[in-house]
């Protein structure tokens, strides 16, 4: 019994001295190591890529954001739960083109994007009626946000011109010059149609 303890006990020593230190390894210091490096070197992203300040707190740039005013653009449908744009359940509605669900609910935003803009004969984008992948995009296409500048310059009483020259200044091109579309992001375009006359 005694030869079997000893074997046992000179065979947990090791294993439980590499657990000690690989836990300090990966479970402190490279985690330390990486959350230094991202702060010294992407500042504002390792933050949590919040807006300007002086806007106001509590709006990720990351993260699309709710938005129902006329004045205001909105931003592409969320299907996260039980909330829209809800970071911890980040998900599509996982529903293929022929449902009847996504149908339905296409149908739905398409109306209520008539409704709110009636005098609009523009093809709707299809990324202000369908949700992203992930259900938390925060930016839309540069023609879901020209889309609905003749609504918003209609409710805050300006020239839509103007509207569409904001959209333009905001206007995020493919990175590299070729990966992925122009876009704009609807929580800092929101912001600055408060500067707009």
């Amino acid at each position: 019994m005694n030869a079997r303890l000893s074997v046992f006990l000179s065979t947990l020593r090791p294993a439980l001295s590499v657990l000690v230190l690989l836990t300090l390894i990966t479970g402190l210091a490279y985690p330390l190591a990486v959350t230094g490096l991202a702060r010294l070197l992407w500042p504002e992203a390792a933050a949590g890529s919040l807006a300007p300040a002086q806007h106001g707190a509590g709006a990720s740039l990351l993260i699309g954001q709710s938005f129902s005013d006329p004045g205001r653009f909105w931003s592409r449908p969320s299907v996260t739960a039980p909330v829209p744009y809800n970071g911890v359940a980040s998900g599509g509605s996982n529903l293929g083109a022929n449902a009847p669900a996504l149908r339905e609910a296409v149908a739905a935003r398409v109306a209520a994007l008539r409704t709110a803009d009636p005098d609009n004969a523009l093809p709707v984008p299809v990324d202000l009626v369908t949700a992203s992948a992930s259900g938390l995009d925060p930016d839309i296409s540069l023609a879901a946000a020209h889309y609905q500048a003749g609504r918003i310059a209609r409710a805050r009483g300006v020239d839509r011109r103007s509207v569409d020259a904001l959209i333009d200044a905001h206007a995020r091109l493919p990175w590299l010059g070729f990966i992925g579309e122009p876009r704009v992001n609807v929580v800092l375009l929101n912001r600055a149609l408060d500067g707009v006359r």
